[in-house]
């Protein structure tokens, strides 16, 4: 459901509200098992291009899932009504389903009632944000632009969500999330620099700060030099960290690691990366997404799954955590990469560090090239740089790579400390700033 004037619904689903739904369901639900899910959010997002506001609107959406087994049967069904009358027609569509689907195998009941930490999921000043103050942000970045003659495009974003799981086993869990999200791409003639920010508070989202980098990129951008394809060190700013490593987080589910399919295949306890690098699972620290439970009702809880280099951890569903005999499975909805050693304040110092390297600041349109050894494909972008004996030189057109995350990361020569980085297809991690020696790029772009 979608609506302009959000009075013409009630307020947000309360815990008791969800709990009142929930036991309407099960107390007439006939399956043997019974799940229930619901996403109730109300948000709104300010679209600017060209320097102008595009858009500017607040929407409210509500889903209710029920998901019903008759043994190994299984069937779900949705409502965006949250009536009893609508509940009740989900839920009987949801058990028609079931009663003529053929066995699920790997079906396994809801869990148990489990006990959840309670991170900090939800900022009441994203909750009192409303279109005002998102266009209130939206203009001091296009501001910022116009003010030296660039053309300004993005978005500023602002939600609060009620999330809750019910099940016929006696699990329950409810909270409240907020997110707000901050994109800035500045061009100057066919020059780009770009920004991005994401946290549960608004306020964190640094409009001033990004928005003048972005300009500092796009403005150093618009002279470029063209370098021949081949292998460089580079420096890697937090976003083209992120988006390297989030290939590894995507890659590292059990199911694929037992089938011999997954890149990391027989590495469980194995070093693969730089001694110095650990990757852990964050959900209550302030800067980081985290969650007190996952889709699935399970505790989100710190975890480390690379320690040191060494793979510890890998990304279980519930079915094959149970062919595996592990009782809790750990998740990795908050990740953070972490180096331990002296690190550098800022990225400026590893260009201070750098006799000549290539300065990424993100990568763009990531793909796979080879599953079994992830070797990934994608372009720089938003600014890429000639560094020099401790120095920007020069803006370098923008090239393809053909890498690895796992080689490159084996051997890191200097990195900054964790920060937040955001990217369109990665979402958010705390990543430092990293100095790679040797990193292939194979062609230089016609942009």
């Amino acid at each position: 459901m979608s609506t302009v004037n959000a009075k013409t619904w009630p307020k947000l689903t309360s815990a008791d509200e969800f709990r009142f739904l929930a036991d309407l369901v099960l107390k007439r639900s006939e399956a043997d098992h019974t799940v229930i899910n619901c996403h109730d959010q109300h948000g709104g997002t300010t679209r600017f291009a060209n320097s102008r506001v595009v858009q500017n609107v607040d929407t409210r959406r509500g889903t209710l899932t029920v998901a019903v087994a008759f043994d190994r049967r299984r069937g779900s069904a949705s409502t965006t009504d949250f009536t009893a009358g609508a509940v009740q027609d989900a839920l009987d569509r949801a058990e028609r389903i079931a009663r003529v689907s053929p066995e699920d195998p790997e079906f396994l009941p809801p869990p148990e009632p489990q006990v959840f930490p309670t991170p900090l999921t939800s900022r009441p000043e994203t909750t009192a944000a409303g279109p005002s103050r998102r266009l209130e942000y939206a203009n001091e970045a296009i501001g910022q632009c116009r003010i030296e003659n660039l053309q300004a495009a993005g978005i500023v974003s602002s939600s609060v969500a009620s999330v809750g799981i019910a099940a016929s086993s006696g699990l329950f869990a409810q909270e409240e999330r907020t997110e707000a999200r901050f994109s800035l791409t500045v061009q100057a003639e066919d020059a780009t620099g770009w920004s991005a920010a994401a946290h549960r508070s608004i306020d964190h989202l640094k409009i001033q700060d990004r928005t003048l980098s972005a300009i500092n990129k796009a403005k150093r951008s618009r002279d470029v030099q063209e370098l021949a394809p081949g292998r460089y060190r580079v420096i890697l700013e937090p976003a083209a960290v992120a988006g390297l490593w989030s290939w590894m987080l995507w890659t590292l589910d059990a199911k694929s690691y037992d089938k011999g399919t997954s890149p990391f295949a027989g590495q469980l306890g194995r070093q693969i990366l730089d001694e110095r690098l650990t990757l852990q699972n964050l959900p209550d620290h302030p800067d980081l997404l985290g969650t007190g439970f996952t889709h699935e009702g399970l505790p989100s809880e710190d975890s480390v799954w690379i320690e040191k280099g060494v793979l510890r951890q890998l990304a279980y569903d519930r079915f094959t955590a149970q062919q595996h005999k592990i009782k809790r499975i750990a998740t990795l909805e908050a990740p953070c990469v972490s180096a331990s050693g002296p690190a550098a304040f800022k990225t400026q110092e590893l260009i201070k560090r750098c006799e000549r390297a290539i300065l990424v600041t993100n990568f763009w349109y990531i793909r796979t090239v080879n599953p079994t050894d992830l070797t990934l494909t994608g372009m720089t972008r938003d600014g890429t740089f000639l560094v020099e004996d401790g120095q920007i030189t020069t803006a370098v057109r923008n090239f393809r790579f053909h890498e690895s995350p796992l080689r490159v990361f084996k051997q890191v020569e200097a990195f900054t400390e964790a920060v937040e980085a955001v990217t369109s297809e990665t979402g958010k991690m705390l990543v430092p700033a990293m100095v790679l020696p040797d990193f292939h790029f194979s062609s230089v772009t016609r942009f």
